[in-house]
């Protein structure tokens, strides 16, 4: 087959149209998918920056680069850009568009005009985000979870950042939609749900969630919306409100939300895995199922953010057992994925360094997640820095490095050119060791007693916080030398070919980057996936 290898302008329109046009209007599931890589992309680099700033902030103890009400304001957009703009859309929405159909053998997405709505309402919503940090009385400095009775009552423009995550919901909505009817109707001849590669499955289980879930925090928001301009007493106690029930509405979304983050991620490692090892993944059905069991589980266990809350003793303990459940088939991936690699052929490329990486990473977050669990922990450690640090294992540690090992993965494919590996390599080493002297310190000074979201602190968390800034710094810098090394493939980079990885899955049987359709003809599955010979 010839080896399509432009950059960029390499799908045709289907449309016929040119330009910027042919990009922003076109129906094409992989065009689409490209839009959301360069806004998450640019989303995601503008996020990392107000945390390197926040970072700034907290090298020594007292005001140093910014006020307490500016460092709120930047804690509220950082939240807001990287949940709502980066880590939700994130892996589904780029990868998720670009290869699903052709993993599936389909020629695109069940409802093309749909999934180019869905981009279109992210843009919108990302607008309308970034258009409340300057309109009105000053950014919002709720933080990105909006907790009632302070997002009801603070001055500052809730109303429109509120609206914002409303309308990037919709996108969310939208294109789980898509990805369940589309993994429905129109898989390929042959291909029975186990036959189907297990990044489809992940997405399969994440589009449940957001078709379920999303419409609960939409409802919410609104709640907020309607609070503040017409007084209605949802959660005002002076009006007859009650502000924990925020807390409830809030979290049975936004617990499962984290779902929406890490299943697509560990779809993505379930690729990579097996191509790098050689060998079929060990445990397909139990990696399968163990996928609609973290969306089917994860909707109970919300009530582990507010264990000190006032919840009666039967309800802790309740979500409690449940949290623990949960991480059970969590823990069943761990193990096929280690299994896998065990006696395997093991070629230690880009993307299987950033995938080992995730799951070191994801194991640290997982654990601790166990002591924020268990209620005699939790009540501890509740609201310190060492939830931070939990938080960003499991999502920056997780959905993070899972994205540039994805990107690493599926690049050649992409655009048919491959960048330079060494670079790559060292690229991979500085943010892996500037993440974890970023975060690793904060689970130490959390012990200790440090409180999360403070603008100052006591002079006994200081060096905690110093080898914290220094590991951003690290960290930064790491992603910036592999963001380079990637966009410098467009003049230097080498044709990729077809199958640089040797996968064996649908994507790699077709021409890099893909051709319009994908497939000259709809090709009929006659074995499992993973079936190296």
């Amino acid at each position: 087959m010839e080896n399509h290898t432009q950059p960029l302008d390499f799908i045709q329109d289907k449309q016929g149209k040119k330009g910027i046009f042919a990009w922003i209007f076109s129906t094409d599931h992989k065009r689409i998918g490209i839009l959301y890589l360069v806004s998450i992309t640019t989303f995601f680099l503008v996020g990392g920056l107000l945390g390197g700033l926040m970072r700034l902030e907290l090298i020594a103890p007292g005001e140093t680069v910014m006020s307490p009400q500016t460092y709120n304001a930047f804690f509220t957009v950082h939240g807001i850009i990287m949940i709502f703009l980066v880590v939700i859309p994130g892996l589904g929405a780029v990868f998720g568009n670009f290869f699903l159909p052709i993993m599936i053998g389909a020629r695109d997405v069940a409802f093309p005009k749909i999934n180019l709505l869905s981009w279109w309402l992210y843009v919108t919503g990302a607008i309308l985000a970034l258009l409340s940090q300057f309109a009105g009385n000053g950014a919002p400095d709720t933080g990105w979870t909006f907790y009632a009775p302070y997002s009801t009552e603070s001055g500052t423009n809730v109303v429109a950042a509120v609206f914002a995550a409303f309308v990037l919901g919709f996108s969310s909505i939208l294109t789980g939609l898509n990805f369940i009817v589309t993994i429905h109707r129109m898989r390929a001849p042959g291909m029975s749900w186990f036959r189907m590669p297990l990044f489809p499955w992940s997405l399969y289980a994440t589009a449940w969630i957001q078709v379920l879930a999303t419409p609960i925090v939409g409802i919410t928001l609104m709640m907020i919306v309607a609070e503040r301009l017409f007084q209605i007493g949802f959660f005002d106690p002076s009006l007859g409100g009650d502000p924990i029930l925020y807390q409830h509405l809030f979290w049975i979304y936004s617990h499962p939300a984290v779902y929406i983050m890490i299943l697509p991620a560990m779809g993505v490692i379930t690729e990579i895995i097996p191509t790098f090892s050689k060998k079929a993944i060990f445990g397909y059905k139990a990696i399968a199922l163990s996928s609609i069991a973290i969306a089917a589980v994860g909707y109970f266990v919300w009530g582990h953010h507010m264990y000190t809350s006032g919840m009666s003793t039967t309800a802790r303990w309740f979500f409690s057992f449940l949290t623990f459940i949960v991480a059970v088939p969590s823990a069943i991936k761990v193990f096929n994925w280690v299994a896998t690699m065990y006696k395997g052929s093991i070629d230690v490329r880009t993307p299987f360094l950033y995938a080992a990486s995730f799951i070191f990473l994801f194991m640290i977050g997982g654990l601790t997640g166990l002591v924020l669990g268990s209620l005699a922990t939790d009540v501890h450690v509740h609201d310190t820095s060492f939830v931070v640090a939990h938080f960003h294992y499991i999502i920056f540690g997780g959905m993070g490095f899972a994205f540039f090992a994805a990107i690493h993965y599926w690049w050649p494919k992409m655009f048919g050119k491959m960048y330079d590996e060494r670079r790559a390599n060292v690229a991979w080493l500085i943010t892996f060791v500037g993440f974890n002297v970023l975060y690793f310190p904060l689970f130490i000074i959390g012990v200790q007693g440090m409180p999360r979201r403070y603008f100052d602190y006591l002079p006994q968390f200081h060096m905690g916080h110093l080898i914290s800034t220094i590991g951003a710094f690290i960290l930064l810098t790491g992603i910036f030398l592999m963001i380079y090394n990637i966009m410098r493939t467009k003049k230097h980079g080498t044709p990729a070919g077809m199958n640089p990885w040797g996968g064996v899955t649908l994507e790699w049987t077709i021409p890099s980057p893909p051709p319009v359709e994908n497939f000259e003809e709809i090709p009929t599955i006659t074995k499992p996936p993973y079936t190296f010979e």
